[in-house]
């Protein structure tokens, strides 16, 4: 018993502690709170004076710059103000000024009425006296106004024609005492300056070798050397007892060239036989033709002509290897440039002119094809193909005299080229007829249809023709033969007797590969 009411003690015991110890920790618990919300206040009082003071200095700033906006605008209005009140004071000025010169303008214009009006009634005054004068001098002398000033007019006429004509008796006296002499001096003094020797073409080229072994070579087994030779260049090759020589003989000298170049190159390689010679032939051909267009450039060099159109240098170059009448054609054009250029600079003409002209003056002997026109002619319409101007190409055509002379160039080219061609030893006019006939047998044999290549070898005497095998028969060769020599017999002049050759030759021509 007195355990349990020890124990119910107990109980009771704790409670109360329990009691008294949860009631002082709500009194604690409710002294915190009341001390957070002490600080919640006096935290929140903080913010709102911190938002306030905020708020007042933004208000502030709003306030000065809402100030500084207005003073900005307020003088740049005034600023405005004060330049339109400027140009209103201007205008006023101008106006001002206006208004005085109005005045003066007027006050010119009313001063310059009355002398108008002033200088009109002199003029009625003097109109008037004037007719006075007039009818009291055609009363005195019995002729009209119109009367005198005919005759007045033709008095003077008169006088004038009288000293006119004889200024130009004066002038043609003086010119035909100076004239010829002047001429004279100008000629020979051009040809002091620039003539120089010509080389006289020859029809024939000597090719020298080492020793005479090597004639057999070209020969060849059975001549078939030699015959590819002379079929691939078109030159007539002598071999002969002549020691260490072998003779090349041909009208045209680019042939020949062709010839002596191949040889050449055959000679020093050594290997020597139908092909090869057919090969080396071709190339040399195209070095012959490079050495054409080169020559032509350094020619126009040489001279100071620029601008030239590359067919004309070609042209040009081509001259080295023809000649005319026996003078080599490129230094005979060179030459007569020179001649040109020191004749027109006497003259005070333009000297590049002259020399181009000059230059040009024989390219219709050089084109590669010869149609039926004088030489002359046929320059002036490959000049004006090329664009060359009309003075120079006049001069080109009128050298000989075909057309009318147009332009100064003209006589001075026409001189110069009988200049050159006259000294003496210049020209030989049986060579020319001996090319030219030639040269007439081979475009006869060419114009018959399936000829690919005409020669004329061994001085004209005889004429080798090669054909197409695929254009003509053999039957057909006879026929050819016969035909080209009865238009032979029928219209050309010629010595002795023409041998025609026809030649078909038939290749085929396989690879194993």
């Amino acid at each position: 018993m007195s355990t349990t009411i020890g124990i119910v003690c107990l109980i009771v015991g704790l409670a109360i502690g329990w009691f008294v110890a949860l009631t002082q920790s709500r009194k604690s618990a409710q002294s915190k709170a009341n001390i957070i919300i002490d600080e919640a206040s006096r935290e929140a009082d903080v913010i709102k004076e911190k938002t306030l003071l905020k708020a007042r200095e933004e208000e502030m700033k709003i306030v000065g710059d809402a100030e500084r906006a207005a003073t900005q605008r307020l003088s740049k209005v005034q600023s405005a103000e004060a330049r339109a009140k400027q140009r209103e004071i201007q205008l006023n000025q101008t106006q001002q000024d206006l208004n005085r010169k109005k005045k003066e303008i007027d006050a010119r214009a009313s001063s310059l009425d009355s002398k108008e009006k002033n200088i009109d009634a002199r003029h009625k005054e003097l109109d008037t006296l004037v007719n006075d004068a007039r009818t009291e001098l055609e009363r005195i002398s019995g002729l009209s106004a119109d009367e005198a000033r005919e005759k007045l007019v033709e008095s003077l006429k008169d006088e004038a024609k009288t000293q006119a004509q004889g200024y130009i008796n004066d002038i043609i006296d003086d010119a035909k005492l100076t004239a010829s002499k002047e001429a004279k001096r100008i000629v020979i003094q051009s040809i002091q300056r620039v003539a120089t020797e010509t080389a006289i073409e020859n029809s024939v080229t000597v090719f020298h070798i080492d020793n005479d072994e090597v004639k057999g070579r070209i020969i060849g087994r059975e001549g078939r050397n030699i015959r590819a030779l002379e079929a691939a260049t078109g030159i007539e090759i002598i071999v002969d007892d002549t020691p260490e020589a072998i003779v090349l003989s041909g009208f045209d000298p680019v042939r020949r060239e062709i010839a002596r170049l191949a040889l050449h190159q055959l000679v020093v390689d050594g290997r020597i036989h139908p092909a090869r010679i057919e090969e080396v032939v071709a190339k040399v051909r195209k070095q012959v033709e490079e050495e054409i267009i080169e020559t032509g450039k350094r020619t126009a060099i040489d001279l100071g002509i620029h601008g030239l159109h590359p067919e004309l240098i070609r042209m040009v170059g081509k001259m080295k290897y023809r000649s005319s009448y026996g003078q080599n054609l490129l230094q005979h054009a060179r030459e007569t440039a020179n001649l040109c250029a020191v004749m027109a600079s006497e003259l005070g003409l333009n000297p590049k002119k002259a020399r181009r002209a000059g230059l040009l003056h024989d390219i219709g002997k050089v084109p590669d094809d010869e149609p039926e026109l004088p030489h002359a002619m046929l320059g002036m319409k490959l000049a004006e193909k090329f664009k060359e101007k009309p003075d120079i190409c006049n001069a080109i055509g009128a050298h000989h005299d075909e057309i009318e002379m147009t332009s100064l160039l003209a006589p001075i080219v026409q001189v110069c080229d009988a200049i050159s061609g006259a000294r003496p030893g210049v020209r030989r006019e049986i060579v020319e007829a001996y090319i030219k006939r030639l040269n007439d047998l081979e475009q006869l044999a060419l114009s018959y249809p399936g000829v690919i290549k005409t020669y004329a070898i061994q001085a004209g005497r005889e004429l080798r023709v090669i054909v197409g095998a695929d254009k003509i028969t053999d039957e057909d060769t006879e026929r050819l033969s016969a035909e080209i020599a009865k238009k032979i017999q029928d219209e050309m002049t010629y010595p002795g007797q023409v041998k025609i050759t026809v030649i078909r030759e038939t290749r085929a021509v396989a690879f194993a590969k």
